[in-house]
């Protein structure tokens, strides 16, 4: 059995489409002016490691309390979805109470 070229494939489409889309004007100048901006941004934080590892500190403690706030509101969450699901129990018992009281016999 043949290896599958699904791969290969894959990589000579992104290629070939990539270096089609550079023959816009437009599309060539943006990525040429973004990979200038990447590659002074490694060579800023190559010299200044510190630095960037106190960005990366901020955005993993940013990241941690994103995750503890949506874990909160997923519990609130939780919990009103159960007050919801005991919510019929209760109006049915409502209803029963109502209707014994109306139909009771009155004693006169």
């Amino acid at each position: 059995m043949g290896r599958s070229k699904l791969l290969a494939s894959i990589v000579v489409g992104a290629t070939v489409g990539a270096a089609l889309s550079m023959l816009d004007r437009v599309t060539r100048e943006k990525t040429i002016a973004t990979t200038k901006k990447m590659k002074e941004a490694i060579s800023y934080y190559a010299a200044n490691r510190e630095e960037l590892q106190v960005l990366v500190e901020e955005k993993v403690l940013a990241a941690k309390v994103l995750c503890e706030g949506v874990s909160e509101n997923v519990n609130a969450i939780v919990e009103k979805v159960d007050e919801f699901k005991e919510l019929p129990s209760t109006i049915e018992g409502m209803i029963n109470d109502t209707k014994s009281a109306f139909s009771l016999p009155d004693k006169e």
